[in-house]
């Protein structure tokens, strides 16, 4: 069975370009995308898969009695009820040993948005298989976490949640001191200011791994 995940991803435009770029592949069509740097070909595998993106509600299976029309429907009448809404910027950090953009300025907005994702869309989610939920490693995780992992399929969710779109794997610190420099170079001047989240995106898992975007619902 093929996984879904409910994503933000930017809308066409140079800031997509840019992260189709770097991250080697187009999560719309699904296309390549020559790298700008040597370093990054082995250094982003793992975001290449997933595609460019922030993760609202991490991949799931499909519950039982749910279809992939049931899902497309639903965001769509989710979305429309949410007004598009704005934080100050995004920002390129290293975070958990990763490069990523962030939130600049108040990202309550953003955690907020993700919060009524997860819990909107639960319905949706098959249980997690065993496998699934060792792949997690609760045993490293915090007790409220495991909570979290038991109730929603994820521990990154609710206060646990920081908004991120990943554009590196885990990265040591040489590396990130090599990247970072490149990455701000590269993505600083395409970001949004103020950046306005506007869309829900719906991205499938095809039988090889890899992420697409299959929906875009405009928020409003």
């Amino acid at each position: 069975m093929k996984r879904y995940a409910l994503y933000y991803a930017p809308p066409p435009g140079p800031w997509a370009e840019t992260a189709a770029r770097w991250l080697g592949r187009d999560a719309v069509s699904g296309e390549a995308r020559m790298q700008p740097h040597l370093a990054l070909a082995g250094l982003t595998a793992s975001a290449r898969r997933y595609g460019f993106h922030a993760t609202l509600k991490a991949p799931f299976r499909l519950a039982e009695g749910s279809s992939e029309e049931d899902l497309l429907a639903a965001v769509e009448v989710f979305a429309a009820g949410i007004a598009p809404f704005s934080v100050e910027g995004l920002r390129v950090a290293v975070l958990d040993g990763f490069l990523a953009l962030v939130p600049a300025g108040d990202a309550s907005a953003l955690d907020t948005f993700a919060a009524q994702v997860v819990v909107r869309f639960e319905r949706f989610r098959a249980p997690l298989a065993a496998e699934d939920r060792a792949r997690r490693r609760p045993e490293q995780l915090s007790v409220r976490q495991r909570a979290l992992l038991d109730t929603y399929g994820y521990p990154w969710v609710m206060e646990e949640f920081r908004f991120h779109m990943t554009l590196t794997d885990r990265l040591t610190s040489e590396q990130s001191a090599r990247l970072q420099p490149l990455a701000e170079a590269d993505f600083t001047p395409v970001l949004p200011r103020p950046f306005v989240l506007g869309a829900l995106s719906v991205f499938a898992e095809d039988a090889e791994g890899l992420f697409t975007e299959i929906h875009r619902a405009r928020l409003g």
